[in-house]
């Protein structure tokens, strides 16, 4: 089966994911427990899964503290 990137796929062991990434020799899929995997695509074992990925939070940008030399005015 030709998978595609974006779908939303099934693993027997670490459940369902979406594949972010796919070319000749390597799939990547982001699983929902289990984070980024790396497959060999021509043995890859995934079926189409059921529904709808779930909506995935947008991690927060870290931001560096100001420092008091930064945010005190020059005279």
């Amino acid at each position: 089966m030709n998978f595609k990137t974006g779908q939303y796929v099934r693993h027997a062991k670490y459940g369902n994911g979406i594949i972010v990434e796919r070319d000749e020799e390597r799939t990547t899929v982001d699983f929902d427990t289990a984070g980024l995997k790396k497959f060999v695509t021509s043995i890859a074992a995934f079926e189409i899964a059921e529904g709808e990925a779930p909506k995935r939070k947008r991690t927060a940008s870290k931001r560096r503290p100001k420092t008091k030399d930064a945010a005190a005015p020059s005279s």
